[in-house]
């Protein structure tokens, strides 16, 4: 018996010494700047579990193309493999000399880049099906051209093509559209940058790759931003983080950055609702559609329009989702999300911004379910320290209670000259006014007397 409690405490040292061997192993990448590399790869991720169990999961999820492996092969998404490859065919069929495996070879080129930008990928797409992957790359990055590109597939396709016919176009773009803002479901656009440089035989530039995307996605315009390098003209990392900048807009330089220094922890800062801010003498103006752009001047809040579409709480749940689990993306759309549910309570404050052409509901709702709908968005967001946001809030809040303090001063003095006015003015007034409270006082003793032996007895 002691020999095999002996063994047992050989091979568990064993084990244990195997273990920290490994580990210190590992210690040489734990500087900043190798894991600041490690973490800097990936760029598409799936959402969280705690996420989804408090939120719409189905908000998460494609209903007619995967774009990505994440989605790749569900069932109810196979159909639209087939015109995937049709896309292929089109493709490399307009491309004058230019062979499948022209395309296929350029991929390939960066497949290890396009293997790290998915986070936490399945090993089934590694090494002996690494081809596979590409293949999808291909298949995906295609597939995405032929949508996008309306003008170079004129005439290539038949007038009742199901998909890249006008007619198609136009009843499956919603669809397609709200695939691409689903944030496990996308395609680094390095990869259209690539297939793009081989048909066209030069390489695209950043710029006319990201407003490509913006132009089929259409949710925000990029004509109001400048076309710099932090905007539009950096190559976008997918069709969804192309999405989060045209919305965010150029970023100020000392505010929302992840490097921001968020270890003084600030208090919650809640704001009146849009309708009491109204009362409080607050007017409301329609600014760009950039929520960087949001502030508080001269009791105006300036805003963007709030555009409610079927997919809205699709695209928000999404947005958010990135941003926490994408440091380097920032918190504006945390943070504007909690801007948004504290101006907007109740289905009032729906209606004061609709009037006010603040809000345009083109989802067909009511007022109270889109409230509803932004308050539950809500429950994913959270308002970072370091936002503009915070600033504007606590001047909102400032403004109110200088208004709040001098309407009840003003209703205060008003009553004091009431009072002064009426019985002051003539002592007989005031004597009488002085007996009354007296009798008054005395009709209370002695009611109180009264009834005080009776409880006693």
């Amino acid at each position: 018996m002691m020999m095999k409690k002996t063994t047992v405490r050989v091979d568990n040292n064993e084990l244990c010494s195997s273990w920290v061997v490994d580990m210190e192993k590992l210690l040489p990448g734990t500087g900043p700047s190798e894991e600041a590399a490690r973490w800097g790869k990936p760029s598409i991720y799936r959402v969280p579990e705690h996420l989804k169990s408090f939120t719409n999961k189905s908000a998460y999820m494609p209903c007619l193309v995967s774009l990505g492996p994440f989605h790749h092969g569900k069932p109810e998404l196979l159909p639209m493999e087939e015109h995937k490859r049709r896309a292929v065919l089109h493709l490399v069929k307009r491309s004058a000399g230019k062979s499948l495996r022209d395309f296929v070879d350029a991929v390939e080129e960066m497949a290890d880049q396009l293997l790290e930008a998915y986070h936490g990928l399945d090993e089934k797409w590694r090494g002996a099906s690494r081809g596979r992957f590409v293949e999808m790359m291909v298949m995906d990055g295609c597939f995405l051209l032929e949508l996008m590109s309306e003008n170079g597939r004129q005439g290539d396709y038949a007038p009742n093509d199901p998909i890249f016919s006008d007619h198609g176009n136009h009843v499956l773009w919603p669809g397609f559209r709200s695939d691409m803002i689903v944030m496990e479901n996308q395609l680094p656009l390095i990869v259209l940058q690539r297939l793009l440089a081989v048909q066209l035989g030069t390489t695209p530039s950043a710029a006319d790759i990201n407003e490509m995307v913006v132009r089929y996605l259409h949710y925000f315009s990029c004509d109001e931003g400048p076309a710099n390098d932090e905007y539009l003209g950096k190559l976008g990392l997918h069709p969804f983080e192309i999405l989060h900048r045209t919305l965010c807009g150029p970023r100020a330089h000392h505010e929302d950055r992840p490097d921001s220094d968020s270890s003084v922890y600030v208090d919650p800062i809640c704001m009146p609702s849009a309708v009491e801010l109204s009362e409080a003498g607050i007017h409301f103006k329609k600014c760009t559609h950039f929520i960087n752009d949001i502030d508080f001047k001269n009791g105006v809040l300036s805003m963007p329009v709030i555009e409610a579409y079927g997919d809205t709480e699709k695209l928000y749940l999404n947005l958010l989702a990135f941003e926490q689990v994408h440091p380097d993306i920032g918190y504006q759309v945390l943070s504007y999300v909690a801007f948004v549910v504290n101006l907007i309570k109740s289905e009032r404050d729906v209606a004061l911004l609709r009037s006010k052409e603040l809000i345009k509901n083109f989802w067909g709702s009511d007022d109270k379910e889109l409230a509803e709908m932004l308050n539950t968005v809500g429950k994913a967001s959270l308002m970072h320290p370091s936002t503009k946001l915070i600033v504007v809030q606590k001047n909102v809040n400032t403004h109110c209670a200088k208004h709040w303090n001098a309407h009840y001063a003003k209703h205060l003095n008003k009553w004091g000259a009431n009072f002064v006015h009426s019985y002051m003015s003539n002592p007989w007034v005031f004597i009488s006014l002085v007996a009354a409270v007296i009798l008054l006082m005395a009709t209370l003793l002695q009611t109180v007397y009264t009834v005080l032996p009776f409880y006693k007895s």
